[in-house]
């Protein structure tokens, strides 16, 4: 068995034990670095709602002026040359991916610029590691020279869709997150609504409240109450969170908040109907996923639970079977 072990696999019992050894232990201490580092949901969001607020007045004040502390470093100003030059950091190009990394929570400019950067030289990184693997280390030295230049294009191709795939798993993340956390915050906005808070008022104080439970939903509300302070459209800036959340009950609380101020209407009420509807939706999703959980614990079952079942039950009776069998014999 280990003869043929080894032939198969190329290693020796000992190798791949050591192996797992080494995997287990890895993956011992990286949850130990997990249980014992606690992520804090409030560091850093104050300091880039300050900087955002900088901005915001920056912008005002002096629109042709560059603050000292927003000045690129020298990284991200040969990565935009480099974008200019072959002509890949256009306007549109440019605007689709500052849109899709601020869902994704990432703001900056330079961010927009180290993302394409990334996605320019990322299929030719993982071509260029996969040739050397396979034609300098010897990989896949027993199939022939097509399938192993069609291994390099696969690279190619996985590297090319990599940064977009990684993106879209950070801005689906965010947006449950966030959906989360909706039925809440809306909860409070029609308190402080009934309190006669304003808008921006109340949005700073939702921020405070949920900064803790729910950062994400907090980080885009400070957001927006700064907005709504600084840029002289109250409209624009309620939208640019429509921008930044791409959620269709975000879509409904924002058109809400929009009618409210143009019409008059009473902000309570409609947002207390959105709450009750946000929170049935919630309802309707957990009871789904509970739905779902028998025919996804069949396999695990099946595999895991019932064969240990059977020799904890029937293991008694085989061995005292195979006992008096063998007093007879």
């Amino acid at each position: 068995m280990a003869d043929s072990f080894e032939s198969m696999l190329g290693l020796s019992p000992a190798d791949a034990a050591t192996g797992l050894s080494a995997i287990a232990v890895l993956f011992l201490l990286t949850a130990i670095w997990a249980s014992t580092t606690v992520r804090d949901p409030m560091r850093g969001r104050v300091k880039a709602l300050q900087e955002r607020r900088e901005q915001l007045r920056a912008g005002i004040m002096a629109p042709r002026r560059r603050s000292a502390t927003t000045q690129s470093s020298e990284t991200t100003d040969m990565m935009r040359q480099v974008l200019n030059k072959l002509k890949v950091l256009q306007d549109e190009q440019a605007k689709n991916a500052a849109i899709r990394l601020s869902q994704a929570g990432h703001r900056s400019k330079d961010s927009v610029v180290t993302y394409l950067f990334v996605s320019l030289i990322a299929p030719f990184l993982a071509g260029g590691f996969w040739a050397f693997m396979v034609f300098v280390m010897g990989m896949l030295h027993d199939k022939p020279d097509s399938m192993k230049a069609l291994s390099v294009c696969g690279a190619c191709i996985i590297g090319y869709k990599l940064p977009s795939i990684l993106l879209k798993n950070q801005v689906v993340k965010r947006s449950k997150a966030i959906q989360k956390g909706l039925p809440d915050a809306l909860d409070l906005l029609v308190i402080c609504a009934e309190a006669g808070l304003t808008i921006d008022a109340a949005f700073q104080r939702i921020a405070r409240e949920l900064g803790i439970a729910f950062p994400e939903l907090a980080d885009e509300f400070g957001l927006t109450a700064i907005e709504l302070g600084f840029l002289p459209d109250r409209r624009s800036a309620l939208e640019n969170l429509i921008k930044r959340v791409d959620l269709q009950d975000m879509r409904g609380v924002v058109t809400t908040l929009i009618q409210t101020e143009k019409y008059g209407t009473p902000l309570a009420a409609s947002l207390r109907v959105l709450s009750a509807e946000f929170r049935n939706e919630r309802l309707m999703r957990a009871e789904e996923k509970a739905a779902r959980l028998p025919a996804i614990m069949t396999i695990p079952l099946i595999v895991f639970i019932l064969p240990t079942l059977f020799v904890v039950i029937l293991g008694p009776a085989a061995c005292s079977i195979a006992d008096n069998f063998l007093n007879r014999g």
